[in-house]
């Protein structure tokens, strides 16, 4: 069901009113502090139909409501609006970076203790580890008609493998193939050396089989490697989270900060979700079902190499933070982009 122009400004203003201040929102606050040229006792009405259709809930204790996920799923969809960083932070991001631009792994520890600093919330930032593991041999193993398995076994013996679904059907012959092509390409460089490469230009093309495949196998490829690669995890501000309300319990940031110890597990999930900016709130995080997750990409060269993110409550301000997160990832991409082997940019524009 949409909700009606009036709905819509009375769910942002409650929405607003609930992130800034923690306290449940009652339709006298809202008519109050926000000109929606309707009664207070409209604005109940209205209140009443928003929770019957799940985008506020009713805590026991008070008489105000207070957002769903639902809620800010669609304010984040669709209401709201990018903020602007303010000079102050836009210096502060700009200098602290440009002091460690030379250090790479420095670098993304500081855009995560900036991160959490102007957020006040926890942060973290992954840059793939220093990585000397070889590729021993590739092997693409036919499943179905569209169904192929990509095996990477690396010098170390450590397997990997992955399902492809190819747009079309391919045969036994071309896929052993190309598994012999990649295998004399890749065999003894390391996964860094790879992914550092313009690795699609490497398979010939002179065969026909090879130059159908490459394009649907490639990109596959790729993505395997860069899991394959170890990251460092650094995590910044988890105390943050102890002047938060909602972490008032001691049993909650127990919990909180437990998920965290976790590190290889949290280091899979992040690896798993998408690139750019990307925001999940609530029951869309599983085992961080109470807590709001906005994680972006920054680049090197041009490439993927790492994501930054912060965590907490799902009353979050969303519009700063992801506004944070792109001006922040933007400046790194630009710190560590190379032409002619000389870095190029300030991430300020």
């Amino acid at each position: 069901m949409d909700l009606s122009e009036r709905q819509l400004q009375i769910l942002q203003a409650i929405i607003t009113d609930y992130v800034e201040n923690a306290e449940p929102v009652g339709s006298r606050s809202i008519a109050k502090k926000y000109d929606l040229g309707v009664s207070p006792a409209t604005i109940r009405n209205e209140m009443s139909d928003l929770e019957e259709m799940g985008y506020l809930t009713h805590p026991h204790t008070s008489a105000g409501r207070v957002p769903s996920d639902k809620a800010y799923r669609l304010y984040v969809n669709s209401l709201m609006k990018k903020k602007n960083l303010s000079a102050k932070d836009k210096k502060l991001i700009n200098d602290r970076l440009s002091a460690s631009r030379d250090e790479f792994d420095r670098t993304i520890r500081h855009a995560a203790e900036l991160l959490s600093e102007i957020t006040n919330l926890a942060s973290f930032a992954m840059t793939p580890a220093t990585n000397d593991e070889t590729i021993s041999f590739i092997r693409l193993m036919p499943v179905e008609e569209k169904t192929i398995i990509l095996m990477i076994v690396s010098e170390s013996g450590s397997v990997t493998n992955t399902t492809l679904r190819l747009p079309v059907p391919c045969t036994a012959e071309s896929l052993e193939l190309l598994s012999k092509n990649m295998t004399v390409n890749y065999r003894g460089r390391t996964l860094d050396d790879v992914l550092k490469n313009e690795i699609i230009e490497d398979v010939g093309s002179d065969i026909e089989a090879l130059a159908a495949l490459r394009g649907n196998v490639m990109p596959s490829f790729i993505r395997t490697l860069e899991d394959m690669l170890n990251v460092n995890l650094y995590m910044e501000g988890m105390t943050n989270i102890f002047n938060l309300p909602e972490y008032s319990s001691i049993d909650r940031a127990r919990d909180f900060m437990e998920l965290f110890a976790q590190k290889d597990w949290f280091t899979q999930k992040m690896l798993a979700r998408d690139d750019g900016v990307v925001v999940t709130i609530g029951e869309e995080n599983d085992s961080l079902k109470d807590c709001s997750l906005i994680t972006a990409s920054y680049h090197v060269d041009g490439r993927l190499v790492g994501k930054i993110g912060v965590i907490g409550p799902t009353r979050m301000k969303y519009d700063e933070v992801t506004s944070i997160m792109e001006y922040l990832t933007n400046n790194l991409s630009e710190s560590f982009r190379l032409t002619d082997g000389s870095e190029t940019g300030d991430g300020s524009g």
